[in-house]
């Protein structure tokens, strides 16, 4: 029987109608099974979270494939390679002597404080993102995790014992132990309550990129990040203006310090001396300051631990906490001082001018570079390192031979006969040996240092005219401008963890500690344990050194040690 034209039409339809339907109803469940996946997805990665958080560690039998293959560890195990024992360098709490100043329902957020009515259960996971309540069990943290809220919580916050290995290279046979430093970042709890704080920051010594930097981080981590309903002084001319009437300290706000990232030096002003214990005690009382962030090097660092112990012999509960400031990168135990990588960057243009002036002044054309370094080489060493235009440096911690067999009066007459040219790098601490040690001091108690560049552009000079021929030597003297240039991105983002993390230690309760980059995490020190063996001095049998030996292929007048392992 033959089938109507209007039925295939409304068969066609019928068909359509129901493929559209099946394919909606395809997508729909799919994008339900793809949601039912993430949302089990999200809930395994907070139940791995908080295991770790709690145990330091994966949790045994955690779910999922990840945790069944982060518990098969691969490599070869070594039996020979362990670490048993880990000593904590600790740092002083003001809970052991003051009762805490936050209310015991506070809970740590990013913007402010966040008060909440539920106690803090013990052992809870310290891996947030953003919760609205604390979280007692799995099931409730994983509701929680889901909650819309206008809070923003740290995505991580720091658990007790948790620290970074100093000790990190490890050899065969060696000793089982390490020292450890506390990890630095926010904590759950906090010592002081936000709304009544009042802060204080001063700089000190010399000049170093980054110094506004820090002022401004330290502003605005108080002002945005917890909320501080208090003022925040920025002391004028380092610790003398803390009592000096001509020089009076000003409020920073966050539109006081918007753009001081952008220039050089410091808009507190710096200066060296003028400590005074019982006139800044004075001021932190008359302030009523809760938190006194001090910038600068070793030195200023033991002022501040004297005023954190004279804070603590009068019951102040007074945070005091240090931020490593030094333009020769001799702070120890730290990675590395802010503003170093910015004044190794700076002084590469003094290079470059040399290079210029030795290339283009004949005959025998010599350029010698002067930088910074009173009892450290690293500014000239990475310098050198970092132009690859160097053929001699010379830094106070290895020797200076002049003639002979290791002379570097000799090399450098052999390179300039060699290319025609020769561009030297010198330390300002450098020469003692030869040139002898001064007696004369600054108000820091530094001792002035001999005119290391002047001599050697005299000796080279000399050198080449026993020879029978004229040097042309061109000095060049920066020191001072590598340190007052702006931070470069670098050193701005280490300024940003140096000052953030700072102001968490300070909230938490810490006092007497300094904050750093340690094996490239951030970690608070001691600030006794860190001035003890400050400053320090740039390893002469180190492989910073080989690499500037292999570089200039400049003689080694470092003594030779055999080395065994």
């Amino acid at each position: 029987m033959p089938t109507r034209p209007g039925t295939i039409t409304i068969a066609i339809i019928m068909g359509s109608f129901g493929s559209f339907c099946m394919a909606r109803l395809f997508r729909s469940r799919n994008k339900k099974k793809k949601k039912d996946l993430e949302e089990a997805r999200l809930q395994a990665f907070y139940r791995l979270e908080n295991a770790r958080s709690v145990s330091g560690g994966l949790a045994p039998g955690a779910d999922g494939a990840l945790g069944a293959a982060a518990q098969k560890p691969l490599g070869t195990l070594l039996t020979d390679v362990t670490i048993d024992k880990v000593y904590l360098w600790e740092v002083e709490h003001l809970s052991k002597w003051f009762k805490s100043e936050a209310p015991e329902s506070l809970v740590n957020h990013m913007h402010g404080t966040n008060y909440n009515s539920a106690p803090l259960p013990k052992n809870s996971p310290t891996f947030i993102r953003a919760l609205s309540g604390i979280a007692t069990s799995d099931s409730e943290f994983e509701d929680n995790a889901h909650d819309a809220t206008n809070k923003t919580h740290y995505i991580k916050l720091i658990g007790v014992n948790e620290c970074i290995l100093a000790d990190i290279v490890r050899k065969p046979g060696g000793e089982s132990m390490s020292k450890a430093f506390i990890r630095a970042g926010p904590r759950r709890k906090l010592h002081f309550n936000p709304k009544t704080v009042n802060a204080a920051i001063v700089t000190c010594g010399g000049l170093c990129p980054g110094l506004n930097n820090v002022i401004r981080e330290i502003t605005n981590s108080l002002t945005f990040m917890y909320g501080v309903s208090g003022k925040i002084w920025g002391i004028i001319g380092g610790y003398k203006g803390f009592y000096d009437p001509e020089r009076p300290p000003v409020e920073l706000t966050p539109a006081i310090v918007e753009n001081i990232h952008h220039q050089g030096g410091t808009i507190l002003g710096s200066s060296r001396g003028g400590f005074d214990l019982e006139k800044i005690i004075d001021f932190i009382k008359k302030k009523n300051i809760k938190q006194l962030y001090v910038i600068g090097g070793d030195g200023t660092h033991r002022g501040a631990f004297i005023i954190h112990e004279g804070c603590m012999e009068r019951g102040m509960n007074v945070a005091v906490a240090g931020i490593p400031k030094t333009i020769d990168n001799d702070v120890d135990h730290i990675d590395r001082s802010f503003g170093f990588q910015s004044a190794v960057e700076a002084a590469q243009d003094a290079i470059r001018s040399a290079k210029t002036e030795a290339t283009c002044n004949l005959p025998n054309g010599i350029g010698i570079v002067k930088l910074m370094g009173r009892s450290a080489g690293f500014i000239a060493a990475y310098a050198t390192l970092g132009s690859g235009d160097v053929d001699l440096c010379l830094v106070p911690e290895v020797p200076i031979i002049l003639d002979g067999k290791l002379g570097c009066l000799p090399h450098l007459y052999k390179r300039v006969k060699e290319k025609g040219f020769a561009v030297v790098v010198v330390a300002e601490g450098a020469g003692e040996d030869i040139l002898g040690t001064s007696a004369e001091t600054d108000a820091s108690g530094n001792k002035k240092l001999p005119a290391i560049g002047e001599f050697m552009k005299k000796a080279t000079e000399e050198f080449f005219k026993k020879k029978g021929e004229t040097a042309t030597v061109k000095y060049i003297d920066p020191s001072y401008m590598v340190r007052s240039v702006p931070a470069n991105a670098a050193d701005s983002l280490y300024c940003m963890q140096l000052a953030q993390n700072a102001v968490h230690g300070a909230m938490f309760g810490f006092t007497g500690f300094s904050v750093g980059l340690c094996k490239d995490k951030m970690v608070y020190l001691p600030i006794p344990e860190l001035c003890a063996t400050s400053p320090r001095m740039m390893n002469n049998r180190g492989r910073t050194y080989e690499r500037l030996l292999a570089q200039t292929r400049q003689p080694n007048t470092v003594p030779h040690q055999l080395h065994t392992i």
